[in-house]
């Protein structure tokens, strides 16, 4: 079995992990392993029923074409043959009952370890190691509950109260009775780790480093008041939801205002090609999801013609296929402009960094309750930063300041935005 050709512009993958062990009988169609792209997570199906055979192990990278695994089809007539025999072991009890009664209780435990065993038994969860490396716990000390004794994030967090409780107990011993409590913190301390990066990790950083490198990146910064956004959403969520079936985010609403202004300063909208600049007369916007694997951007295609409700069904289907590794690398192409929202994390100001080839991104951040100085009254509104990173080679910056405050003009009065205006 070899790679794949998985899309035009991927020519290598990493084999992220095996499914079924090695050795093990697979089926049909039965998924082996997950490869990782450059874009996403795809699973690799068997190609006949047989004994599975390694040949490349996680963590590999295989270039298209690469072999994988090797499948040995002569075995599938024997995948019956455990259940043939048992009726032996039936027999030879009857013999010597007594000695059976005595043998049987350790046969019986250790063949199903020997039967569990596989190459995930102890491999565990991105979510799960993570809480093992915050409490400083091996897989050795965590029996997994998961699939082929794989362990999950509930066994990570279990093993973590577990450990915690006792250890605190000795701790307060060693306080009262060690004669040199110099030595109590060094027992604390942990060993440092080294972990190959992920392919969509690695593919990530060369990215934001060729976007510092190769273009003329520069942020203009304004902010925004959300009054009018805010009580338009408390005033109509309620229909909104009862007709759509989805609540009005603001990212439909800040989405539509950066859609609107592009096809109006189609500089922004630009992409430089060579000597050339490509425009378009289309908003395609690439909105940046979070996901434990790292940040995707995939693109919300034709905004400008896309009704609010529209907008949030495919940004809520692109961000439930991005944190399960569905995304399609059809989905994950294109785009002209990109929104990335670091409010949902807290973060008050930020400099996004561009997604290449595209020419500007606007970042959000979180909204505060601020003292703003309205009509020569000063009056609380819940105000967000805007930052627009763009490239200088493209966007002038007056281009940039012009685009940034047409944007927050459309959000602090929304009716313009709702009737075109």
């Amino acid at each position: 079995m070899k790679v794949p050709v998985i899309g035009e512009s991927v020519n290598e993958v990493t084999l992220s992990q095996w499914l079924k062990g090695n050795g093990e009988y697979v089926k049909l169609d039965e998924p082996i392993c997950e490869f990782e792209s450059d874009k996403a997570t795809l699973e690799f199906p068997a190609e006949a029923a047989g004994k599975l055979i390694y040949v490349a192990a996680e963590g590999d990278d295989l270039e298209i074409g690469a072999l994988v695994a090797k499948i040995d089809t002569s075995v599938a007539a024997e995948a019956d043959a455990p259940k043939e025999t048992a009726p032996p072991a039936k027999a030879e009890s009857k013999e010597e009952p007594k000695a059976v009664e005595v043998a049987t209780p350790v046969q019986e435990t250790a063949a199903p370890a020997a039967a569990s065993a596989s190459y995930a038994t102890g491999h565990a969860s991105p979510a799960a190691e993570k809480i093992m490396k915050e409490n400083g716990l091996t897989a050795n000390q965590i029996s997994g509950s998961g699939k082929d004794g794989r362990i999950t994030k509930e066994d990570a967090q279990k093993a973590a109260t577990s450990t915690s409780a006792p250890s605190s107990a000795p701790a307060a011993k060693a306080e009262t009775s060690a004669p040199t409590p110099v030595a109590t913190p060094t027992s604390f301390r942990r060993t440092t780790s080294r972990k190959k990066m992920s392919r969509m990790r690695r593919t990530i950083a060369t990215r934001l480093v060729s976007a510092k490198n190769n273009t003329a990146m520069l942020t203009t910064f304004n902010e925004v008041d959300l009054t009018n956004i805010m009580a338009l959403r408390k005033k109509y969520q309620e229909q909104f939801v009862e007709k759509y079936g989805v609540k009005l985010g603001f990212m439909s609403l800040f989405a539509k205002a950066c859609a609107k202004t592009l096809m109006e300063m189609p500089d922004v909208n630009a992409q430089i090609d060579g000597n050339e600049v490509i425009h378009h007369d289309y908003a395609d916007i690439s909105i940046a999801i979070s996901t434990p694997t790292g940040l995707v951007v995939p693109p919300v295609h034709n905004v400008e013609s896309l009704k609010f409700h529209e907008i949030e069904l495919k940004i809520k289907e692109l961000a439930g296929k991005a944190r399960s590794g569905k995304l399609t690398l059809d989905e994950m192409k294109g785009g002209t402009f990109a929104i990335t929202n670091g409010g949902i994390f807290g973060s008050m100001m930020s400099t996004p960094i561009l997604n290449e080839p595209q020419s500007a991104i606007l970042g959000m951040h979180t909204i505060q309750q601020r003292p703003m100085a309205i009509d020569g009254e000063v009056k609380i509104r819940p105000m967000m930063y805007l930052a627009l990173s763009y490239d200088h080679r493209v966007i002038d910056g007056s281009t940039s300041v012009t685009f940034l405050v047409k944007v927050k003009k459309l959000l602090e009065d929304p009716v313009t935005l709702l009737m075109d205006l």
